[in-house]
């Protein structure tokens, strides 16, 4: 029991961290296309770019709960997971 809470807490403190890192680099990328797109450099489809985006974290929330779903000590890893997710 313990040891999928440990591996809970590890995993979650890890995404948390891993996603801060996507988040800043992704924000990044969004400002400079959409000041390229304003300035006329670039020619940007914002409903195509939304769509591949909204697809993209649908994969990866589908990814997660098949990962958790299928583990035995599911109920400790999630509580592991969540705990670590609000530490990291």
């Amino acid at each position: 029991m313990s040891v999928g809470a440990v591996g809970g807490f590890l995993v979650g403190y890890a995404i948390k961290k891993v996603m801060k890192i996507l988040i800043i680099i992704l924000g990044f990328c969004s400002v400079a296309v959409s000041y390229l797109g304003f300035s006329g450099i670039i020619n940007v489809n914002f409903e195509k770019l939304t769509t591949a985006t909204s697809g993209l974290i649908t994969q990866a929330s589908g990814v997660l709960s098949t990962i958790v779903g299928g583990l035995p000590f599911a109920s400790t890893f999630s509580a592991g997971l969540a705990i670590g997710i609000i530490k990291g």
